[in-house]
């Protein structure tokens, strides 16, 4: 049963983070007649300019949290983040509030070392060999046994940030200050990754709805500094690298439980497909299925959350993504060559809206559809490139 916004019998959906995939999470959210409320740590992020309601408040502080899920009641807490006191989730769990998928994943997925552990050690996945550290001095050790070149990341981070490659170890100090910087929260707990040799990494974006588990087409992406640049759909996969990527993503999701999209990174490897990392929400990289699929990997989502039915999904066309960054920052910024870009056939984009500019921080993404993922890649490219975010 569903009632209206802002009133008696309304489904509230309250989002913890409000960044541009939160923001398409909320406008499908109330396509379907749901009442959303946006929070995160700052005015004016891109899902507070489109929720009914928002919220800004420090989401690591326990305290705040509670109180404005509390003043709330919403049907639906939903992270789009990790940064959140994942304590005081479990807490409003235990007391009845529904965590999205659940609170358990979200505490979970929040660090890489309960993800890492749980898929290599309990679940037995293929995965590249791992050391953790907390200080420089063990990071040094870490280093020695993986050997080089090898990827250290912080424990809490999104989109890539913190994460370097250590080719030597001349570069573990930097790569030390480059976790501890750009990580989330207040850990100083960093990851060090034995260096795959892939021929791919993709993303299995896995939605597990109350009519079970069905998987979208695989996406291929690029990622620079350890952050996506550009991705695309369908990645191409044989037949057996699908299977047992679909196995490793269901074997993982189901350990974590709930419902949702939950999106799985992969490695394709001639020696096979190597578990990397799930989140359990909608991927950046899986922006590119607003222009791919017939029900972006936000309509299922919030399907998925509400408990109705997701079907086999369907892709609608071969297609590409391009995300636009900025270079400085400013608060006074307008991005430029819109018109120009939009005059590339097949090109749609999403700017963000994010009240200012920090370097590195995505703006807005360029998305193309193509008879092909080639065409469509050269297409959002040529497009990307007459984009510039100017302060």
């Amino acid at each position: 049963m569903y009632g209206a916004p802002n009133q008696k019998y309304a489904k509230k959906l309250m989002l913890l983070g409000a960044g541009e995939l939160g923001k398409e999470v909320v406008i499908e959210a109330q396509r379907l007649g749901v009442e959303t409320i946006a929070v995160d740590r700052y005015e004016g992020a891109p899902a507070m300019q489109v929720a009914h309601r928002f919220h800004v408040i420090d989401m690591l502080d326990g305290e705040q949290l509670r109180k404005v899920i509390e003043q709330e009641k919403p049907d639906f807490i939903v992270p789009e983040i990790e940064a959140i006191a994942t304590a005081t989730l479990l807490e409003l769990e235990q007391e009845g509030y529904h965590v999205i998928p659940t609170a358990y994943a979200t505490q979970l997925t929040m660090d890489r070392e309960g993800i890492r552990r749980l898929a290599s050690e309990k679940l037995e996945l293929p995965t590249a060999k791992y050391e953790f550290a907390n200080t420089l001095s063990e990071l040094n050790e870490a280093v020695s046994e993986i050997g080089t070149p090898c990827v250290i990341k912080p424990i809490m981070s999104s989109s890539g940030k913190g994460q370097s490659l250590c080719r030597t170890e001349a570069d573990i100090e930097n790569s030390w200050n480059e976790a501890i910087n750009s990580g989330r929260g207040k850990s100083t707990r960093v990851i060090v990754e034995e260096f795959i040799h892939f021929d791919s990494e993709i993303t299995l974006l896995t939605v597990r709805s109350a009519t079970g588990t069905v998987f979208c087409p695989p996406i291929g992406h690029v990622q620079q500094d350890g952050d996506y640049i550009q991705s695309w759909q369908p990645h191409a996969m044989n037949e057996e690298q699908i299977i047992e990527a679909e196995q490793i993503a269901k074997k993982v999701t189901d350990e974590i439980g709930g419902f949702g999209v939950f999106g799985v990174e992969l490695f394709i490897t001639e020696k096979g497909v190597y578990f990397s990392e799930v989140s359990p929400r909608p991927h950046d990289t899986g922006m590119v299925t607003l222009v791919t699929q017939e029900l972006s990997e936000f309509a299922l989502h919030v399907r998925a959350i509400l408990g109705l039915p997701v079907e086999e999904v369907q892709l609608v066309s071969p297609g590409a993504s391009y995300a636009i960054k900025a270079s400085k920052e400013s608060s006074t910024y307008q991005i430029s060559g819109v018109d120009q870009a939009l005059a590339v056939p097949n090109t749609q984009m999403r700017l963000f809206g994010k009240p200012d500019t920090k370097v590195g921080r995505r703006m807005a993404v360029v998305l193309c559809k193509g008879e092909n993922v080639e065409a469509a890649r050269q297409q959002v490219e040529e497009a990307a490139a007459k984009i510039y975010v100017v302060s």
